[in-house]
């Protein structure tokens, strides 16, 4: 027997009975009728009367039923009148007065969680109303109050979880405990599948070739990773342009929507290749037309290093200025002396290297090179003045004009003296007159020559004032392992060859000859063509005494 016979059979005793039984029999029979109703049950009764605060149902026992009005929604509350039939749930049998306890909320609640329980199980997709934040997650009203676990919100993790709250969401029931009144639903699972088949359907679509629209999904120090629609492709950093890029981030950020080429599809991996810049044409084909060697150009200053610096002529085409390339003048010891990152450059094209895509631009190139002049300007044989920019081991480097130095050798310093370094004579930054002694334009070298500036003497004055054989007394300017040297005039020096030395066994000559100590010395060697004095302090003391 159904639910609502069971009220029609119970109503038609009451009415067409009640005169004839007594009340001991209708007891009995309504007794009887309630055993078909537990408590937890949902029923269906009659309104019989309506309150201000309450509605009296009748579900037919002998007792009514009261329903706090307050369980009614304004609109239903409205809309109500005696003899509506509605659900209602029963709590308990009677309370103290002996009513009926009924709930009209706990009777909607069932229905929703019977119905909730059937989609459940059919796997289907619900919608629902963010209500509130709560520890953990949020709570969702799908007809009855869910709870929506943060890691079940999304693919990844949400941050800001308020500002979903008041939007309507998908979702779909993965656990029900009646008892309990608990549901915990899942908005995750939808979008795991939804990118599933996403994915199953690009894999399956994509060509080489194809040009695709996409996502910046993340980014590395090598590329970036292009999310294409459930499936993700790495776009090299080599391949988003047809320059240099010094970082992805310098052309695009996280939720971009860009334009990629798939370069390569890997369908047994999954692996996808996207290319950006082959979206334009290669710029490097046509360079050589557009660039000429010798020809002008103005460039941007996109990096500099410690040899040269990198210039963008136009996007995806760069040159190298090299630091030899920036200044007739030797003297640039940074390319950061002459320009800076972001100034705008005019350079000469001095070379085109297509295959290697390199181009080599120049900046002196722009101005006169002084080295062409050089020979007009410094004729061999003229006087010079500059300044000592530089000493090395080997000479003094003699600043002239912008562009233009001039080496002094170690051998022309002096007619008579051994000058071990430079900076027995010279100081940096002093100025000193020279003679131009030798000029080679192509490999820019100037010597010059500072005992020059004064007549030979070994010509004929050092062997007549220094005859083989004469004695005389000089001071020890230097101690060499093969013997020492002796200034025995002011400038003139000779040397003590160790042969020529009775050196007792056991003897250093820096002890027996210490540097500026005055010794005897007799001249034994007089070499013109070599501007060498031979001297020799064997057997003077024997002499001497």
């Amino acid at each position: 027997m159904s639910l609502s016979n069971q009220n029609n059979f119970s109503e038609d005793v009451v009415t067409d009975q009640d005169e004839n039984l007594g009340r001991d029999q209708m007891d009995q029979l309504y007794s009887e009728t309630l055993r078909n109703f537990e408590e937890g049950a949902v029923v269906d009764g009659t309104i019989i009367a309506i309150y201000p605060t309450e509605v009296v149902v009748d579900i037919g026992y002998k007792s009514e039923g009261h329903i706090a009005k307050s369980e009614f929604s304004e609109e239903e509350a409205s809309g109500l009148k005696v003899g509506d039939r509605i659900s209602v749930y029963l709590e308990e049998r009677e309370d103290a007065q002996g009513n009926l306890v009924l709930s009209k909320e706990k009777a909607d609640r069932m229905k929703v969680w019977d119905s909730l329980e059937e989609l459940s199980e059919k796997g289907e997709v619900l919608e629902g109303k963010v209500v509130s934040r709560i520890k953990g997650g949020m709570t969702v009203d799908i007809g009855l109050k869910a709870f929506l676990p943060g890691s079940q919100i999304d693919l990844r993790p949400v941050r800001d979880m308020d500002r979903l709250v008041g939007q309507t969401i998908q979702v779909r029931i993965i656990k029900m405990n009646k008892k309990r009144g608990n549901i915990i639903v899942s908005r995750r699972v939808l979008l795991e599948e939804w990118r599933d088949r996403r994915k199953k359907l690009t894999m399956e679509s994509l060509k080489e070739g194809e040009v695709l629209e996409g996502i910046v999904k993340n980014i590395t120090d090598y590329g970036a990773f292009i999310d294409l629609g459930g499936v993700d492709g790495l776009l090299h950093i080599t391949d988003m342009s047809w320059g240099r890029v010094s970082s992805p981030q310098n052309l695009m950020a996280v939720g971009d929507k860009i334009n990629v080429m798939v370069l390569k599809h890997d369908k047994e991996t999954g692996r996808v290749s996207l290319g950006l810049k082959q979206l334009k044409n290669d710029p490097w084909t046509t360079v050589a037309e557009r660039y000429p060697e010798g020809s002008k150009v103005t460039a941007r200053v996109v990096s500099i290093t410690d040899y040269g610096a990198f210039l963008e002529i136009e996007p995806g085409v760069e040159g190298l200025m090299h630091i030899t390339e920036m200044s007739w003048n030797h003297e640039v010891k940074h390319p950061s002396k002459i320009m800076n990152v972001g100034d705008m450059v005019e350079a000469k094209v001095l070379k085109i290297d297509e295959k290697n895509r390199k181009i080599s631009l120049g900046l002196k190139q722009l101005g006169p090179n002084p080295w062409d002049v050089v020979e007009d300007k410094y004729p061999i044989g003229t006087i010079v003045s500059g300044k000592v920019k530089s000493l090395t081991d080997f000479g003094v480097f003699v600043g002239l004009e912008e562009g233009i130095d001039g080496l002094i050798h170690i051998s022309d310093l002096s007619w008579t003296r051994h000058v071990r370094h430079p900076s027995e004579v010279f100081k940096k930054g002093q100025k000193v007159d020279a003679i131009v002694l030798k000029i080679e334009k192509e490999r820019q070298r100037l010597s010059l020559g500072y005992k020059q500036m004064t007549p030979d003497p070994w010509e004929s004055e050092i062997p007549e004032r220094f005859p083989v054989g004469r004695v005389m007394k000089g001071k020890v300017t230097k101690v060499m392992d093969f013997g020492f040297f002796v200034e025995i005039e002011d400038g003139v020096e000779g040397l003590v060859h160790v042969s020529e030395v009775d050196l007792p066994a056991g003897e250093r000559l820096d002890q027996m000859f210490p540097v500026d100590s005055e010794v005897n010395v007799r001249v034994v060697k007089i070499d013109k063509a070599e501007r060498k004095i031979g001297l020799s302090v064997k057997g003077l003391e024997e002499e001497k005494s």
